[in-house]
């Protein structure tokens, strides 16, 4: 992958570091946030769909409350995450508000994103906010986390999302130029790497070191989010968050910044998680003619083409697909429980709420999220 291929990108994820955010420490930086939707705004007129996940809400709450410096005590982060998600909402509502564009919050956990009816969820309501031309504003929840379930920085969190939302590129926007090969505050003579793969097995010794005291995340995390975002497929950068204008010239194939390319295909690597690291929770069984839709026309699994359904299972869970032969010819997430499809099998989608008295979507398996064998 070159990198001017983020030239192409038509849905991004960014993510933003406290100390950008808040100013390291001192409070909201509204002209920063002022900066970054506007910016944002100009992209969704050339029709590329941002997805901005913000660091931000213990700094900005910890300032509130004045404390001197960042508490250690679970209990008191998650009071401090509580106080300044209010500043961080009403802040990007206020910095989005000149461009008529509407943004939305959305908190997220680990356990959000490892259920898979929950990320089922999460990926359809930000589905819906983007067609809407909503920006969603995404953080991780600190306010119920505890240290077993957190996600630890948002930077893994940006990862997650990009993968959600299978995004073409995340940018993650920092206070440094972004990757050297040594740590350039101990090292003068440290060079800077414009781009490198994803899987170079250096990479995670090049980015050794801490990051600011305002944050969790140093090099390191940044180089831990690319190499999972590139299991996804995406590529991702990491650039100084003070450049001007940095997303409008990102977004014009300008190099900033360091780019970490990925071998995987975004195909190939969800083909991988669906086939590989999920069990089945049951199957479902269709006709000759959905088995040419899913195979000749790539689309999505729709209950009028289905006409047996095995084992017991809930929205959100894996389940094969089997032709009439009972070979397996495709994997995906459900859409329906087990119980719920038996009620529409060989229904057409229009007359699912006729049979069910509602509707979740319209396909059983969106093609999104279901691997074909073929």
């Amino acid at each position: 992958m070159q990198v001017e291929n983020i030239s192409h990108a038509r849905l991004i994820v960014v993510k933003v570091g406290s100390s950008l955010v808040t100013a390291e420490g001192k409070g909201i930086d509204q002209e920063a946030l002022n900066q970054w939707a506007g910016q944002i705004a100009e992209l969704k007129k050339k029709g590329i769909e941002v997805v901005f996940v913000s660091s931000g809400a213990i700094a900005e709450g910890i300032k509130r409350l004045g404390w001197p410096k960042r508490p250690t005590a679970l209990n008191e982060l998650q009071a401090a995450a509580a106080v300044g998600q209010m500043g961080i909402a009403q802040a990007y509502e206020t910095a989005f508000l000149p461009h008529q564009v509407h943004t939305a919050q959305i908190l997220l956990t680990y356990e959000d994103l490892s259920n898979r009816t929950r990320y089922l969820n999460a990926r359809s309501t930000l589905r819906t906010l983007l067609e809407k031309g909503i920006v969603p504003i995404i953080n991780e929840n600190d306010t119920v986390t505890t240290e077993e379930i957190k996600l630890g920085d948002n930077d893994t969190l940006g990862a997650l999302v990009a993968n959600l939302v299978d995004a073409d590129a995340l940018i993650i926007l920092t206070d440094q130029k972004g990757l050297y090969d040594s740590d350039p505050r101990k090292n003068p003579h440290a060079q800077f790497i414009s781009n490198i793969s994803a899987e170079h097995p250096e990479l995670e010794n090049m980015a050794g070191g801490a990051g600011s005291g305002v944050g969790t995340g140093g090099m390191y995390t940044k180089v831990l989010a690319a190499k999972r975002a590139a299991l996804s497929g995406a590529i991702t950068i990491v650039a100084s968050g003070r450049e001007p204008d940095v997303l409008l010239r990102l977004l014009n194939g300008e190099s900033i910044g360091t780019l970490f390319f990925s071998s995987h295909s975004r195909v190939a690597a969800r083909k991988q998680w669906l086939l590989g690291h999920v069990q089945q929770a049951g199957k479902i069984v269709i006709d000759d003619g959905a088995v040419k839709a899913l195979i000749e026309g790539r689309r999505s699994l729709l209950p009028v083409g289905c006409v047996r359904v095995d084992g017991h299972f809930h929205r959100g869970e894996l389940v094969a697909v089997l032709n009439t032969e009972g070979k397996e010819i495709a994997r995906g997430l459900v859409n329906y429980s087990s119980g719920e499809i038996g009620k529409i099998l060989r229904t057409p989608s229009e007359q699912i709420i006729s049979k069910l008295g509602y509707i979740n979507e319209e396909e059983l398996i969106h093609r999104d999220n279901m691997a074909l064998h073929w």
